[in-house]
Protein backbone atom coordinates (compact mmCIF):
# COMPACT_ATOMS: atom_id res chain seq x y z
CA UNK A 1 0.00 0.00 0.00
CA UNK A 2 1.50 3.88 -0.69
CA UNK A 3 0.65 5.85 1.52
CA UNK A 4 0.10 9.80 0.41
CA UNK A 5 -0.13 12.63 2.50
CA UNK A 6 -3.72 14.14 1.76
CA UNK A 7 -5.48 17.54 3.37
CA UNK A 8 -8.68 16.51 5.08
CA UNK A 9 -10.54 18.36 2.26
CA UNK A 10 -9.07 16.07 -0.20
CA UNK A 11 -11.66 14.06 -2.67
CA UNK A 12 -10.34 10.83 -1.70
CA UNK A 13 -10.50 12.20 2.02
CA UNK A 14 -13.97 12.95 2.06
CA UNK A 15 -15.35 10.13 -0.18
CA UNK A 16 -13.22 7.55 2.45
CA UNK A 17 -15.17 9.67 5.21
CA UNK A 18 -18.58 9.14 3.79
CA UNK A 19 -17.77 5.45 3.54
CA UNK A 20 -16.86 5.36 7.21
CA UNK A 21 -19.74 7.58 8.82
CA UNK A 22 -22.34 5.21 6.45
CA UNK A 23 -20.22 2.28 8.73
CA UNK A 24 -20.90 3.93 12.16
CA UNK A 25 -24.76 4.70 11.27
CA UNK A 26 -25.00 1.35 11.13
CA UNK A 27 -23.08 -0.17 13.77
CA UNK A 28 -24.06 2.88 16.34
CA UNK A 29 -27.95 3.91 14.90
CA UNK A 30 -28.66 7.59 15.01
CA UNK A 31 -28.03 10.22 12.47
CA UNK A 32 -24.25 9.48 12.31
CA UNK A 33 -23.63 12.14 15.04
CA UNK A 34 -19.29 11.40 14.85
CA UNK A 35 -16.72 13.87 16.61
CA UNK A 36 -16.26 16.98 15.59
CA UNK A 37 -13.10 17.68 13.43
CA UNK A 38 -11.48 20.80 12.10
CA UNK A 39 -9.81 20.13 8.88
CA UNK A 40 -6.55 22.32 10.17
CA UNK A 41 -6.05 19.94 12.90
CA UNK A 42 -4.34 17.71 10.24
CA UNK A 43 -2.01 20.33 8.61
CA UNK A 44 1.56 20.57 9.49
CA UNK A 45 2.52 21.06 12.62
CA UNK A 46 -0.38 20.32 14.08
CA UNK A 47 -1.10 16.91 12.40
CA UNK A 48 -0.98 14.23 9.72
CA UNK A 49 -3.19 12.83 7.75
CA UNK A 50 -2.62 10.15 4.81
CA UNK A 51 -4.70 8.00 2.23
CA UNK A 52 -3.69 4.25 1.46
CA UNK A 53 -3.72 3.35 -2.28
CA UNK A 54 -4.17 -0.09 -3.85
CA UNK A 55 -3.58 0.42 -7.27
CA UNK A 56 -4.30 3.84 -7.67
CA UNK A 57 -8.00 3.28 -5.26
CA UNK A 58 -8.26 5.28 -1.84
CA UNK A 59 -8.51 2.20 0.43
CA UNK A 60 -7.72 3.20 3.46
CA UNK A 61 -6.69 6.27 5.78
CA UNK A 62 -6.08 7.86 8.99
CA UNK A 63 -4.20 10.47 10.87
CA UNK A 64 -3.29 12.10 14.13
CA UNK A 65 -4.13 15.72 15.49
CA UNK A 66 -2.48 17.21 18.56
CA UNK A 67 -4.49 16.76 21.86
CA UNK A 68 -3.73 19.09 25.18
CA UNK A 69 -2.35 17.51 28.17
CA UNK A 70 -4.68 15.68 30.78
CA UNK A 71 -6.71 14.04 31.20
CA UNK A 72 -5.17 11.61 28.69
CA UNK A 73 -1.72 10.44 29.82
CA UNK A 74 1.96 12.14 28.20
CA UNK A 75 3.06 15.62 28.13
CA UNK A 76 2.47 15.86 24.31
CA UNK A 77 -0.57 13.72 23.29
CA UNK A 78 -1.82 13.42 19.78
CA UNK A 79 -5.31 11.45 18.86
CA UNK A 80 -5.52 9.29 16.11
CA UNK A 81 -8.73 9.70 13.95
CA UNK A 82 -10.37 8.38 11.04
CA UNK A 83 -8.33 5.16 10.42
CA UNK A 84 -10.74 3.13 8.13
CA UNK A 85 -10.32 0.47 5.85
CA UNK A 86 -12.73 -0.17 3.11
CA UNK A 87 -14.28 -2.96 3.72
CA UNK A 88 -13.26 -4.99 0.23
CA UNK A 89 -9.84 -4.30 1.20
CA UNK A 90 -10.04 -6.11 4.80
CA UNK A 91 -8.03 -8.95 5.86
CA UNK A 92 -4.89 -7.67 4.15
CA UNK A 93 -2.91 -6.10 7.19
CA UNK A 94 -3.64 -2.75 6.06
CA UNK A 95 -5.01 -1.27 9.08
CA UNK A 96 -1.96 -2.26 10.67
CA UNK A 97 0.55 -0.76 8.37
CA UNK A 98 -1.63 2.58 8.58
CA UNK A 99 -1.53 2.49 12.26
CA UNK A 100 2.61 1.99 12.07
CA UNK A 101 2.64 4.76 9.56
CA UNK A 102 0.56 7.05 12.17
CA UNK A 103 2.62 6.27 15.15
CA UNK A 104 5.79 7.05 12.76
CA UNK A 105 4.45 10.15 11.84
CA UNK A 106 3.60 11.23 15.16
CA UNK A 107 6.56 10.31 16.84
CA UNK A 108 8.64 12.05 14.43
CA UNK A 109 6.44 15.44 15.31
CA UNK A 110 7.18 14.80 19.27
CA UNK A 111 4.12 13.42 20.61
CA UNK A 112 4.70 10.76 23.00
CA UNK A 113 1.16 9.24 23.70
CA UNK A 114 -1.35 8.15 21.30
CA UNK A 115 -4.56 8.18 22.38
CA UNK A 116 -8.19 7.39 20.68
CA UNK A 117 -12.04 6.65 21.19
CA UNK A 118 -13.45 3.53 19.20
CA UNK A 119 -16.52 1.64 20.04
CA UNK A 120 -17.70 -1.69 21.47
CA UNK A 121 -19.69 -2.28 18.26
CA UNK A 122 -15.89 -2.69 16.76
CA UNK A 123 -14.66 -5.26 17.86
CA UNK A 124 -11.54 -6.17 15.07
CA UNK A 125 -10.84 -2.18 15.59
CA UNK A 126 -9.99 -2.78 19.47
CA UNK A 127 -8.22 -6.04 19.31
CA UNK A 128 -5.74 -4.28 16.43
CA UNK A 129 -4.65 -1.42 19.12
CA UNK A 130 -4.45 -3.86 22.18
CA UNK A 131 -2.54 -6.37 19.98
CA UNK A 132 0.04 -3.04 19.40
CA UNK A 133 -0.06 -1.94 22.69
CA UNK A 134 -2.49 0.44 23.03
CA UNK A 135 -3.93 0.37 26.90
CA UNK A 136 -7.26 1.82 28.49
CA UNK A 137 -6.92 5.25 29.62
CA UNK A 138 -9.55 7.44 31.44
CA UNK A 139 -12.12 8.34 29.00
CA UNK A 140 -12.05 11.51 27.21
CA UNK A 141 -13.29 13.66 24.37
CA UNK A 142 -16.37 14.02 22.75
CA UNK A 143 -17.64 10.09 23.67
CA UNK A 144 -16.66 10.18 27.15
CA UNK A 145 -19.80 9.61 28.67
CA UNK A 146 -20.96 6.89 26.11
CA UNK A 147 -21.20 3.54 27.54
CA UNK A 148 -20.18 2.01 24.21
CA UNK A 149 -16.83 3.69 23.75
CA UNK A 150 -13.96 2.62 24.32
CA UNK A 151 -10.58 4.56 25.18
CA UNK A 152 -6.74 3.56 24.39
CA UNK A 153 -3.60 5.12 24.17
CA UNK A 154 -0.04 3.59 23.84
CA UNK A 155 3.33 5.64 24.56
CA UNK A 156 5.25 5.44 21.26
CA UNK A 157 8.31 6.33 22.62
CA UNK A 158 8.52 2.91 24.28
CA UNK A 159 9.84 -0.58 22.52
CA UNK A 160 10.91 1.55 19.67
CA UNK A 161 12.72 -2.14 18.12
CA UNK A 162 9.65 -4.14 18.31
CA UNK A 163 8.27 -3.42 15.22
CA UNK A 164 4.43 -4.91 15.16
CA UNK A 165 4.01 -8.20 13.31
CA UNK A 166 2.47 -7.51 9.81
CA UNK A 167 0.16 -10.27 9.91
CA UNK A 168 -3.37 -10.03 8.38
CA UNK A 169 -6.88 -10.75 9.61
CA UNK A 170 -7.23 -7.11 11.77
CA UNK A 171 -10.04 -5.27 10.38
CA UNK A 172 -10.26 -1.35 12.01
Amino acid sequence: MDFTFRTYEHPDVRELTAAVEEEYRDLYGGDGDTAPVDVADFEHPTGWFAVGYLDGKPVAMGGWRRHPPGPVPGERPGEIKRMYVVPEARGRGLSRLMLLAIEDSARAAGIDWLVLETGLEQPAAVSLYRATGYVDIPHFGYYADDDRAVHLGKDITKNLTEAAPASTGERA
